[in-house]
């Protein structure tokens, strides 16, 4: 092997490449079809054989794409040397190009890291090899490896070209990384945010509704979680202020805070104090509206209280399995903007067939075509869904709203119902 050589063009030039890179590459922004996409265009016209390796962003590992079959991923498991061949045009930036004999039986392993592609290419011999940096931002993001069999070389023309090429190319692969990154960050994002699964409650029935305000992110301000064991359990709603990112951050630490204080004090009023007082502590300018239950049975279980207590939060309203209605005298300052809060909880019982339901204000505040759908509206719903059960309640609730949006934008909707009885 021996530096790249100064054979005539032979192939050249290439009418609407440049312009076909381009264009062809701009509007992906998937990095496996960005990739495809540039391999297809090049080979075979402009070279023999083409692998495009690029550094991953997430682990770092190097992942050639191409090669005999355009199609293939092939991993790097070994360090790539940043003195020689592929690392050293990734770590400087530029370009090398290398001629390999005939006889040669090395030679190719410092600029193809893999001995399955690295035969693939042996098999152009005599070849020359040309390793083109793709640079974005002022950074080498990636390497086009060229190869060009028999008496096709790589002229001085060539290679100007082909780095011309390689710039354009950057370009794309590099928003295709970053987007394809955003993308893994936010579905991480999501899932930690996710709704919890409902666990078996002894002796009631649950049923939850989340409907995002940006339902293409599911992403809500609103939340809800269910925790505890045995006899004891803790039901908390609430809603967080903002929308989007920042206030899916607030409810992640929304609900740790929670859970960590549920678990050394379950008693609705202390779990409220101690929200309040991380919330404070850490970011006085947000708060956090939230109603928290805890529910215990009474005697032989045919009903149980339930201690209640708000922080800027609607209260629960109970349905009665006759139909009537009550609603809960609770109230409370939201959690987070002033210190040293204290929270006082009201114990209500709960018979067999009663339902306790928790809802959040972009339920009664949901606006139609003339005003909110607000709280007489909800509470003449209600007494058709006595003794109907959670689910089916939680359901009507959240069709009724829907219905009177008539298709309009809405904030986040939460809905949890509490029925108690199997």
């Amino acid at each position: 092997m021996h530096p790249g050589t100064d054979a005539p063009a032979t192939t050249g030039p290439w009418p609407g490449l440049t312009e076909r890179v381009t264009s062809e590459l701009a509007g992906s922004l998937n990095l496996r079809r960005t990739a495809l996409r540039l391999l297809d265009l090049l080979r075979p016209a402009f070279a023999d054989w083409v692998v495009l390796a690029l550094p991953e962003l997430r682990t770092g590992r190097l992942v050639l794409h191409g090669g005999a079959e355009l199609t293939a991923t092939t991993p790097v498991t070994a360090r790539v040397d940043r003195e020689r061949g592929l690392g050293h045009v990734l770590s400087s930036g530029r370009t090398d190009v290398l001629h390999v004999d005939e006889d040669a039986e090395t030679g190719l392993e410092a600029m193809i890291p893999n001995a399955g592609l690295r035969a693939e290419a042996a098999a152009l011999r005599p070849a020359d090899v040309a390793g083109i940096p793709l640079t974005a931002r002022g950074t080498t993001i990636g390497v086009l490896v060229l190869v060009r069999g028999t008496r096709r070389g790589f002229p001085a023309e060539d290679i100007a070209f082909a780095e011309k090429l390689a710039g354009r190319a950057a370009l794309a692969i590099d928003s295709a990384q970053l987007y394809e990154d955003r993308t893994h960050v936010a579905a991480v994002l999501q899932a930690g945010l996710r709704p919890p699964v409902l666990p078996e409650l002894p002796g009631a029935r649950i049923a939850a509704r989340i409907r995002s305000a940006a339902a293409h992110l599911d992403l809500s301000g609103d939340f809800y979680d269910v925790l505890g064991s045995g006899d004891d359990w803790l039901v908390v709603l609430g809603d967080v202020c903002g929308k989007g990112v920042e206030a899916a951050v607030l409810t992640g630490r929304t609900r740790q805070s929670i859970r960590t204080a549920a678990y050394f004090d379950r008693r609705p009023s202390q779990v409220l104090t101690a929200l309040n007082t991380v919330l404070y502590e850490a970011d006085a300018s947000r708060f956090v509206a939230v109603v928290c239950v805890r529910l215990r049975p009474i005697g032989d279980g045919s009903s149980a209280v339930a201690s209640v207590a708000v922080a800027g939060h609607p209260p629960p309203v109970i349905i009665r399995a006759g139909g009537t209605i009550e609603q809960i005298e609770a109230v409370g300052t939201v959690a987070g903007v002033l210190p040293d809060l204290a929270f006082r909880e009201v114990d209500v019982r709960l018979h067999l067939g009663d339902t306790m339901l928790l809802f959040t204000d972009g339920i009664y505040e949901a606006r139609g075509a003339d005003d909110f759908y607000g709280m007489d509206r909800l509470v003449e719903l209600l007494p058709g869904y006595a003794g109907a059960g959670p689910e089916p309640l939680c359901e009507a609730v959240e069709q009724d709203v829907c219905d009177y949006l008539g298709g309009r934008p809405h904030d986040d909707m939460a809905l949890f119902a509490v029925t108690w009885g199997r």
